[in-house]
Formats: structure tokens, sequence, C-alpha cells
């Protein structure tokens, strides 16, 4: 089964000021750096089967911006599943684990007979044992979902560009990551020109 995280240490910087950025690998003549690479196409069809493009020539570092969802289009990128599962999973084990250990060392220290069950029974521990299992699993959820998308981020450099404003109207876009192994500006560009994008440009950061 394969996971993949989709951000790296720039991205994190993003959000701690005083981690210090990698400088980018390319730059704009005007010497600013680039964020990735901008597509804009006409249809759902049109973005769909670009898609299909993108990830058969291995790209990793890329997304599909649309203003509605298209039907297949995880399948068309070559979306794979990420390590939220194991994170939501291992942290609400623990947090059940956790509880239960906490009851017996409290009955063990005070002594309490509950229900008329012996000492350190495990009945009387299912409740809070499953209320904390459940609690730590919620809140591992919602916060690894929330960083594994790079959220909350109160800019994104990809809104730099006036075209993409389109995106929540009638066009679709396909922005490939500078911070992707195989980007390189032309052959990017090449790509989603014969792809059929109708505009394609550079995004600064």
């Amino acid at each position: 089964m394969n996971f993949t995280i989709p951000f790296t240490l720039n991205d994190i910087a993003d959000y701690i000021p005083f981690l210090k950025r990698k400088p980018g690998r390319y730059v704009t003549p005007g010497g600013k750096e680039v964020h990735a690479v901008l597509a804009e196409f006409k249809t759902p069809a049109d973005v769909y089967h670009a898609a299909e493009k993108v990830r058969d020539a291995g790209y990793k570092r890329w997304d599909v911006h649309t203003p509605f969802p298209i039907h297949g289009l995880e399948h068309a990128m070559g979306i794979q599943r990420t390590i939220l599962p194991l994170v939501s999973g291992s942290i609400g084990l623990g947090g059940a684990a956790f509880g239960l250990v906490l009851q017996w060392w409290i009955t063990k220290d005070y002594p309490i007979v509950v229900q008329g069950k012996p000492f350190a029974a495990w009945e009387p521990f299912t409740p809070v044992t499953f209320e904390l299992g459940i609690l730590h699993c919620a809140f591992a959820t919602l916060i690894g979902m929330l960083a594994l998308n790079g959220l909350p981020r109160w800019h994104h450099p990809i809104f730099n560009s006036d075209r993409f404003l389109r995106c929540s109207d009638d066009r679709f876009f396909i922005a490939i990551d500078a911070a992707d192994a195989k980007f390189e500006p032309n052959a990017v560009r090449t790509l989603l020109q014969s792809a059929g994008a109708g505009h394609v440009e550079l995004v600064e950061v």
C-alpha cells in the first residue's frame, strides 16, 4: 500500500516565520522564485484528459482546480491514499489505551467498588476507554487533515494569477508545482500545451 505526504520543508516554512526557505530551483527573469506552471482549459473533458497525461508523465506535485466536482477526476490524477488513516487509527488506539491504563492505575491507588465488580475489572472502564479513543481519533483526523492539506493558509501563490480567478466561474486549471522532482519550466509548458491548454503561464511565489 502506497502513502504520500504532500508537503516539503518550504511548505512548512510558509507557516513558521523563523524557518528559512530553501532557494527555489527556478526564478523568473525578474528574479522571483517560480511556484508553478499554470494551464487553463475550457471544458471538463479537456482538463480530465490533460490530467491523465500529466499523471502518465510521472509528475507527483500538481493539482487540478475546477468550479465544480468532476466525476472520476481523482482516478485521472492517480491520487494515492494518504497516511491519515494510520495517524488517526494509531492515535485513537493510543487514546483508548491511555484511558484504560489511567483507570486501572487509579483503582489500584484508590480502590472503589463499582457495580459490585472486583477491583480493576475491565467492564466499568469501557465507557471512558471508548470516549477517549473516539476523542483522540477525532482530533487526530481533524488536525492531520489540515496539516496534510497545508491548511490553514491565508494566501496561496497561485492566486497571483488573475486568470485563475475564473476557476470559480467557468474555467479549469492544472498547476504543476516547481517543487516536483521532474519539474522543468519548458518541458512542463510543452506537455500542457500538447494536452490542449488554451493558456499557460508561470506563477511566481
